[in-house]
């Protein structure tokens, strides 16, 4: 039997009516609507998107156009060889590279997305579950809505749920909602319906953690149909979008195989008219497409990318994907969260307020070492101004009685905090003060306590003053108890216990509006982003039900999570790279705000905007928000995947940071997903292309500049590879317009060319170190070709030049009677090692230190000398149909070759002076 729909959200139910709508009871299920509502809604299971079989990926890799004509050349290559009664090797040998090409494609795609497999593994196997009355322990695949389940320290919760009975029930949720913080949960609160997942306390949601206590709760949701389930519904539906690199590579695959097309047919059709033979102008053709197709370009890429990883490891950045290596470069935003990305996530106290006095603490993170400087505040009415004598180590000692964290130095040197980050920070700002907290917790035992919970919004514990030394500063009409309770919470609750205080005279009564005045105290600190506790004591010898009453309030302590100190650097980076940080973040505005100020990312009059505006924002409305908001607050996981979709929606390319399990859509939709590598779950990091080591945003700029860097030489070697390989593409087309018998090159001649003497020095130029001002310079525009800014005119201009000059020598050759085919085969080769040498920069070469890349010199001789084994080797020169060159015709090539180096150097000297002349302008 199907169980009534709940007219409003679980959370906005009591627990009676949870219940009667889910047709459960004290006694649980019976066994029969168990097996009913398991075979209608499935089993409590997350749903893994089936992705592409490998055979798939594999299939998918010979879509490539470019290695679809290579195929095409191939079986026509081995059709013209067996014509002509010859081994097929041309053929072979294209074969072969379109192979090694599909094989590398291959393994770079081949890895299985495990994000929804490690939101399987979440699940906790057994559970506790209550059926016909009897409690008994089951796998969480048989959960169904309505069941009654029991969880407790420890439990990993395995499904949604509303809860019927707690005692002291707190649950880590910060793999579901960002927060960082243990959750205290309330079976008998009613919420508002539009109450977000991150403030429902009267529920738990699957795959968060029991930190303490325990609770009953009825299920409420399964499988998809939970919070958790809807997070990997998003990232089922997660673009995974292509990088810029993918996308210029498929343009340039697009514009070399249209081009090479339409010359052949150029060619072809005009060798005809002029009388050449069709077989000739068909091996012509053959060669023309294989000298177009860059067939080393795949390999060298994913060499130069692979390069990248390992210099940004060196740099703290994981990359998981090579293609996010070059995407970093073209960023346009980066979406980063705040806790622990742009701050150091560890709480330190900012100020004291005691008195009518403001302490402000210095100090660097949790090193005990620092200074408190005093600032005069001006004291209420019927106050005395001032600090109370012993008023500031009594509110310090306070701090450290009432909490339960510890400051321990590692033997590295650094100071850490064993405990919860917030009372660690009392701990801190005691040690200042040279308070040792060891010593006072020994000193002063604790007898009882009441633990902090969100229903009373403090904490309280009973501690031994037998000599009545913590007690002095109330005064002696306060002493006389063995034991004094000391308190801590919101100041707003603290105050309503107070009815005294500690002013400049000591001990005094708290007016209505003294008590006001600490209220507007406690007001402007939260609204300088900072989190606030007010502390208060009082002698134990009342009754217990005057325990939480009239108490002596001691003061504040102000407390902040830090900004990480390069961060401000970085943020300023971003800037002058012309790229956009924006901070989204679960935390409350006022924080975001004053962190976001800090570190230069906005000023005090910058928006923030609320989840629950960009819940209410229609499209039009939300790409007017992302267009101008930098800083967003109390952020749910779907908002931050509609944030990035919009962002993308304006053409940006955007970097996305995340370490939750509700950052895994926005992580996986982003071009760029960045995971946090210390604090980031299993699936936010399985959803990413890049994990953080040290979980720094600066380490994010960092990664960004080596991106840069990548795609410069990707830019660098594609100018060289193109621009040579136009070069060989007219001057093979020109030979039968120019009435010369044969083809200049056969196509494995040119296959050598571009896979070797082309090939070996571009990854030489992969490690060029790169030229200054890569971060000075705006990004790559979103869609850009990669034959933008100049990379297209150079190609084609220097492949004419450069065509122009061998085709001269091949003329003057062949009318010589010498060897030309092999002239032209050595010239284009040894012209191409000059060509690498100038492609190292845009500045002539005499202003470029020689020894900065030492392997393209290496490869550069290298490579000439294996062209050379291809002259005189004699196995060698069978093979590839080449001729022993005399001292003569070699000369000549080398001669032919410094031409072509001093073109493209005094070209660059060309442009240099009319840069400079513009800019004299």
């Amino acid at each position: 039997m199907t169980p009534s729909p709940a007219a409003s959200p679980w959370h906005a139910l009591a627990p009676e009516a949870c219940l009667q709508a889910l047709e459960a009871s004290s006694d649980g299920l019976r066994t029969a609507q168990c097996a009913e509502r398991l075979a209608r809604l499935g089993p409590n299971r997350l749903e893994l998107k089936a992705g592409r079989s490998n055979l798939r990926i594999l299939w998918d890799q010979f879509s490539n156009v470019m290695l679809i004509m290579l195929l095409a050349v191939a079986a026509v290559s081995a059709g013209v060889a067996y014509a002509a009664q010859r081994f097929p090797k041309d053929a072979i040998a294209i074969v072969l590279i379109v192979g090694l090409n599909a094989l590398l494609g291959y393994l770079q795609e081949s890895r299985a997305q495990q994000a929804l497999q490690a939101l399987r593994d979440m699940a906790q196997p057994l559970v506790t579950v209550r059926r016909d009355g009897i409690w008994e322990r089951l796998p969480s695949e048989q959960l169904v809505p309505g069941d009654l389940i029991r969880v407790e320290a420890g439990d990993r919760v395995p499904a949604d749920a509303r809860l019927l009975e707690v005692a002291e029930l707190g649950l880590r949720e910060a793999a579901l909602t960002g927060e960082a913080e243990a959750v205290n949960k309330l079976a008998g609160l009613v919420l508002e319906p539009s109450t977000p997942v991150l403030e429902r306390q009267n529920c738990l949601f699957q795959g968060t953690e029991v930190v303490r206590g325990r609770g009953l709760a009825v299920v409420t949701a399964t499988g998809m149909q939970t919070e958790l389930g809807k997070i990997a519904e998003m990232i089922n539906s997660a673009g995974g979008e292509t990088t810029p690199l993918q996308e210029r590579l498929d343009g340039l695959a697009n514009v070399l195989v249209g081009s090479a097309l339409a010359l052949v047919a150029v060619v072809v059709l005009l060798g005809w008219l002029l009388g050449q033979r069709l077989l000739d102008l068909l091996e012509v053709a053959l060669s023309m497409a294989v000298a177009i197709v860059p067939e080393g370009l795949p390999a060298v890429i994913t060499v130069t990318l692979a390069i990248g990883t390992q210099r940004m490891v060196q740099r703290a950045a994981l990359i998981r994907r090579l293609p996010a290596v070059e995407a970093l470069g073209s960023v346009t935003v980066i979406c980063t969260d705040k806790t622990g990305t742009l701050t150091l996530n560890r709480q330190v106290v900012q100020e004291l307020r005691s008195g009518t006095t403001a302490l402000a603490v210095s100090g660097n993170g949790y090193d005990p070492h620092g200074d408190f400087s005093a600032a005069e505040l001006t004291p209420p009415a019927g106050a005395a101004g001032g600090l109370a004598p012993g008023g500031r180590n009594l509110l310090l000692q306070a701090g450290v009685l009432c909490s339960d964290a510890e400051l321990k130095q590692e033997p590295d040197g650094r100071w850490e905090i064993l405990g919860d980050p917030t009372e660690g920070a009392l701990v801190v700002a005691a040690a200042k003060a040279d308070l040792d907290g060891f010593a006072l917790r020994s000193h002063y035992k604790r007898e009882a306590e009441i633990p902090f919970s969100s229903e009373r919004q403090l904490m309280a514990v009973w501690v031994e003053d037998r000599e009545g030394t913590l007690q002095a500063p109330l005064g002696a009409s306060a002493a006389g108890s063995a034991t004094l309770m000391i308190s801590k919470g919101a100041p707003e609750v603290i105050l309503g216990t107070c009815d005294r205080w500690l002013d400049g005279s000591g001990m005094a009564a708290l007016s209505e509006e003294q008590r006001q005045w600490w209220l507007e105290q406690a007001r402007d600190l939260a609204a300088a982003g900072l989190r606030v506790l007010a502390f208060a004591c009082a002698p134990h010898h009342r009754s217990p039900e005057q325990e939480l009453e009239h108490q002596v309030l001691l003061g504040l302590m102000a407390q902040l999570d830090p900004a990480r100190p390069e961060v401000a650097l970085a943020v300023s980076r971003c800037r002058e790279a012309g790229i956009r940080p924006v901070m989204i973040t679960g935390d409350h505005p006022l924080t975001a705000r004053a962190i976001g100020v800090n570190i230069g990312l906005v000023d005090n009059t910058a928006e923030v905007v609320l989840g629950r505006q960009l819940e209410e924002a229609d499209a039009g409305e939300l790409a007017a928000i992302v267009g101008r908001c930098n800083i967003y607050a109390r952020v749910a996981p779907e908002q931050k995947l509609r944030i990035v979709k919009a962002l993308q929606g304006l053409g940006q390319i955007v970097a996305m940071t995340g370490d939750g399990v509700n950052d895994a859509p926005a992580l996986k939709q982003a071009h760029i997903g960045v995971a946090m590598g210390i604090t980031g779950t299993e699936v936010s990091k399985e959803a990413s292309d890049m994990v953080l080591l040290d979980d720094n945003f600066a380490t994010i700029v960092n990664a960004v500049e080596q991106g840069r860097l990548v795609y410069a030489n990707i830019r660098r070697f594609i100018k060289y590879i193109l621009g040579s390989n136009v070069g060989e593409l007219i001057t093979i087309g020109s030979a039968p317009l120019l009435g010369l018998a044969g083809v200049p090159m056969t196509p494995l001649q040119i296959l050598w060319m571009n896979l070797v003497t082309d090939g070996v020095p571009a990854l030489a130029l992969a490690l060029e170190p790169g030229e200054a001002g890569l971060m000075q310079r705006p990004p790559a525009e979103p869609g850009e070709s990669i034959f933008a800014r100049g990379v297209g005119s150079y190609i084609l201009r220097i492949g004419v030049v450069f065509a122009a000059i061998t085709i001269t020598m091949m003329v003057l050759a062949s009318r010589a009677g010498a060897p030309w085919k092999t002239m032209v085969f050595t010239m284009l080769c040894l012209a191409q090692m000059g060509h690498a040498l100038a492609a190292r920069s845009e500045r002539p070469l005499v202003q470029v230190a020689p020894f900065t890349n030492p392997w393209l010199l290496g490869a550069v001789v290298f490579t000439t000398l294996l062209q050379l084994s291809l002259l005189y080797v004699p196995v060698l020169a069978t093979f590839f149909g080449t001729v022993p060159l005399s001292a003569r015709d070699l000369g000549i090539c080398v001669g032919f070759s410094l031409v072509f180096f001093l073109y493209l150097e005094l070209e660059k000297v060309w442009r240099l002076w009319r840069r400079r002349r513009s800019a004299d302008a």
